[in-house]
This record gives structure tokens, C-alpha cells and sequence, in this order.
């Protein structure tokens, strides 16, 4: 569409152009594609959108290091009622990560790791795991040899400060305390490829502890 994209902590900014364009790729053409692949698959997949609900009450995120985020979200409040009544007949939910206001007036782009991390946690779920195209976390992201097994909050602070996170791994980080924070069981930031989920669960990821 010739917007010229900004991201600010691994967060893409959203202006009101851009938004229309978020909403329509994420809750039709993305959100579809991944559902009849999860049909093809045998799954009984079902497209919904954080807006449905409302699922993601959310409000403007704050500026980071003075920038605006444009109608980047913040979330206030999950309400998992609408997830839970697909889960409970067998349905699998496929939800795009977009919010709105608690007065329905706004739509709200938000980070998907950040909306699956809250998702998570209100849930319950036993595990969130986040796939990235690294298969740990390191201390040092071009170094392999630095990648770690566990991470423990305070570490992720401590690292945070020293600037050995950055990028889209921020937010992957962050999505995983917040499904924590929330009730979430564990939180896995694992490899993409074949069976990453079960790979992940089995230990192959880096698990980040309270």
C-alpha cells in the first residue's frame, strides 16, 4: 500500500492508514489462510479476532522513549469467555491479535505475542509457547553457544537493562511474563519448524520462570 513501516522496541507503529490495513490482513487473509490449513489438517479450526466479545479490551499503548505508537493497544482486560465456549464444543480458536476500546469506538493493533501471552494466562493454559527463527534465547543472539535453558524474570530485567534484548524478541519475552503474570502454567520462547510446539514442550526451547 506504500506505507512506509516504523517499529519503535520491536513494535510496529500503527497510524490510522495503516490500521485498516492491519485489521483486513489479520482477521481475513492471514487469519483464513491458517485456518484451512488447520482444516486441511483435520483440525476444526475457527477464525475469530480479538474484537469479538470483546475478547481484548484495550486501550493506546504508551509512547516508548517519546515516540507515539499510533493505534498500537495496550490490553486492560481479557474476557476468554468466547474461547472457552469453542474450546468446549471441540473448536479450535484461531484469534487474531487486534482489540478495542471498552466503548467499542477503537480498534487496536496489538503485538501478537503480547495478545497470546494475555490470552494465555486468562485461560490457564498450561504452557504459551512463542516460535521465533532462533531456537533459545541468547546472551548473545549471533553467538549460539550463549543460548540459555532457563531464564528467571529477574535475569530478563537484568539482561533487558543491558541491552542484550532487542528486537522482535522483546516482545516475544514480554507476551511470555505477561502469560505468567496471568495464570498461564509455563511459557516456552522455541525454534520454528516441524513439531515446534511438541519440540518445545519436550524442552528444546528456552523456558522463562517466575
Amino acid at each position: 500500500r506504500g506505507i512506509v513501516e516504523k517499529r519503535v522496541a520491536g513494535l510496529r507503529v500503527t497510524g490510522q492508514q495503516s490500521l485498516g490495513v492491519v485489521e483486513a490482513v489479520l482477521c481475513a487473509s492471514v487469519n483464513k489462510a491458517l485456518v484451512r490449513g488447520l482444516c486441511a489438517l483435520g483440525v476444526s479450526a475457527v477464525g475469530v479476532s480479538g474484537e469479538d466479545g470483546p475478547t481484548l479490551v484495550a486501550h493506546t499503548a504508551p509512547p516508548i522513549d517519546g515516540e507515539s505508537l499510533g493505534f498500537v493497544g495496550e490490553i486492560v482486560h481479557v474476557q476468554p469467555t468466547l474461547v472457552e465456549v469453542l474450546l468446549s464444543y471441540e473448536f479450535f480458536p484461531v484469534v487474531a491479535p487486534l482489540g478495542v476500546a471498552e466503548d467499542g469506538s477503537t480498534a487496536y493493533n496489538i503485538n501478537g505475542d503480547t495478545a497470546a501471552g494475555a490470552l494465555a494466562g486468562a485461560l490457564g493454559a498450561d504452557a504459551f509457547v512463542a516460535v521465533t527463527d532462533v531456537p533459545k534465547i541468547r546472551r548473545n543472539v549471533a553467538d549460539p553457544a550463549t543460548a540459555v535453558d532457563r531464564i528467571a524474570r529477574s535475569e530478563i530485567e537484568t539482561w533487558r537493562a543491558q541491552g542484550l534484548l532487542a528486537g522482535g524478541m522483546l516482545p516475544k519475552v514480554d507476551g511470555a511474563l505477561e502469560a505468567l503474570r496471568r495464570g498461564a502454567k509455563r511459557a516456552i520462547i522455541a525454534g520454528a519448524g516441524p513439531r515446534a510446539v511438541r519440540r518445545a514442550l519436550a524442552g528444546e526451547g528456552t523456558e522463562i520462570t517466575p
